[in-house]
């Protein structure tokens, strides 16, 4: 059975709030001024670094949340 500790929901939320920024840089946007570095007009003008700097920042949450805030009974 799974105990999980005071936290847990923060960090849960974290992780989804990370996933859906680094989902969001990379959408095409017309109403954006300038081009990214990937060439096209996106969300963010440094969508490769930005979207892999939230992956890993999604990723840290997530290990951090399993590895300190679940134990197992």
């Amino acid at each position: 059975m799974k105990i999980r500790k005071k936290g847990y929901k923060a960090l849960l939320v974290l992780t989804i709030l990370f996933t859906v920024c680094a989902i969001s840089t990379v959408l095409p946007s017309e109403r954006v001024n300038e081009i990214s570095m990937l060439g096209y007009k996106a969300h963010c003008s440094f969508t490769p670094v930005s979207t892999i700097l939230c992956i890993g920042l999604a990723g840290l949450t997530c290990f951090i949340r399993k590895r300190f805030f679940v134990s197992y009974k």
